[in-house]
């Protein structure tokens, strides 16, 4: 007896030397767009801590926050060359990868973030994910930045027409481009860090962003109104260069997918509790806050219906008739 305990604890301890083994010390670079502070920016640290812990400090995820590293485009191009090895965006800027993922950034897709989480986390958003996997980039899960909503250093906008004739700037995506094109706006495509600048020297009078980036970014210094139009949900996703995840071993691979699906719950959740407070502190900074009439908003609908037709055409018919028979799902 006391020899079989002995070879069990043995066979134990040449286990975990084996399974530590499997983890070798590595830092991985994370950059995204946000300010240190925002839940983007929360996420991330969460998901650094988690892969710190589970990995014996082997594994060190070190942040850029505030698109230090470049923008989006530029991350990612970075991604599928191995230089930088995780972010987070936008879902809808893959599209520039994966036509699909254009479908993310339909107007008035989602009325709330719990329907976007069903969708996402759902077959049909780990599908649109397996897609990425020929582009050098693999899906990790998905993060929450809110609904987005305008503002403007101009005037109130308190009806669909008083977008009409404003330089807005835009994400580097052509549906973001065709949207506000088509609200009568002069949409004006920009990376994120050369967004402050350009509203502070009136180089476009206004942007669109979630209440918590316009706060964390500082917006209110130069922009003067806001409107909740809450016209796109963005889910973020949340990925990895496939480079880097081809290198790893199964234990690590396990460290970054569990930890990807803590930080996953942590980062909605905490996205999610600042969007309300993040408008009251905007209305404290002296934005004038504006919430447009419900036949304002349908107005908004009508509008931007030929942009959904657009692009509807351009990811497939079968593929927007499938998110929306899962949007029904969810909503039933």
């Amino acid at each position: 007896m006391k020899l079989w305990k002995t070879l069990i604890a043995t066979a134990a301890v040449l286990a975990m030397a084996s399974a530590g083994a499997q983890v070798k010390e590595r830092t991985l670079k994370f950059a995204f767009q946000n300010q240190t502070g925002h839940p983007q920016a929360q996420g991330a640290q969460k998901f650094a801590d988690i892969v710190a812990a589970k990995s014996g400090n082997k594994i060190s995820v070190k942040l850029f926050a505030g698109g230090t590293l470049g923008g989006d485009l530029q991350t990612v191009s970075a991604l599928q060359g191995g230089t930088i090895e995780i972010t987070v965006l936008n879902a809808g800027i893959l599209s520039a990868q994966v036509k699909e993922f254009a479908v993310y950034d339909f107007p008035f897709l989602f009325n709330n973030g719990q329907e976007a989480d069903a969708v996402t986390d759902g077959p049909f958003g780990q599908k649109l994910f397996a897609k990425l996997d020929e582009k050098g980039l693999k899906g990790l899960g998905y993060w929450d930045l809110g609904f987005r909503n305008l503002t403007n250093s101009k005037r109130p906008i308190t009806k669909a027409d008083d977008i009409a004739g404003l330089k807005i700037r835009v994400i580097q995506s052509p549906i973001y481009v065709d949207l506000f094109n088509t609200l009568g706006a002069n949409a004006t495509p920009l990376p994120f860090p050369e967004l402050y600048p350009a509203l502070d020297q009136k180089a476009v009078d206004g942007q669109e962003n979630p209440n918590t980036v316009i706060l964390s970014s500082k917006f209110a210094e130069v922009q003067k109104y806001i409107t909740q139009t809450r016209h796109i949900y963005n889910p973020q996703a949340l990925i990895i260069s496939k480079k880097t995840w081809d290198s790893m071993s199964d234990e690590e691979k396990k460290i970054i997918s569990d930890a990807a699906a803590e930080a996953t719950a942590f980062q909605r959740g905490v996205s999610r509790g600042a969007a309300d407070s993040a408008l009251a502190a905007l209305k404290t900074a002296g934005m004038t806050v504006s919430e447009l009439p419900p036949a304002e908003v349908a107005k908004l609908r009508e509008k931007v219906k030929p942009v959904i037709d657009k692009y509807t055409a351009t990811v497939g018919e079968a593929t927007v008739k499938e998110l929306m028979a899962e949007v029904g799902k969810v909503r039933k």
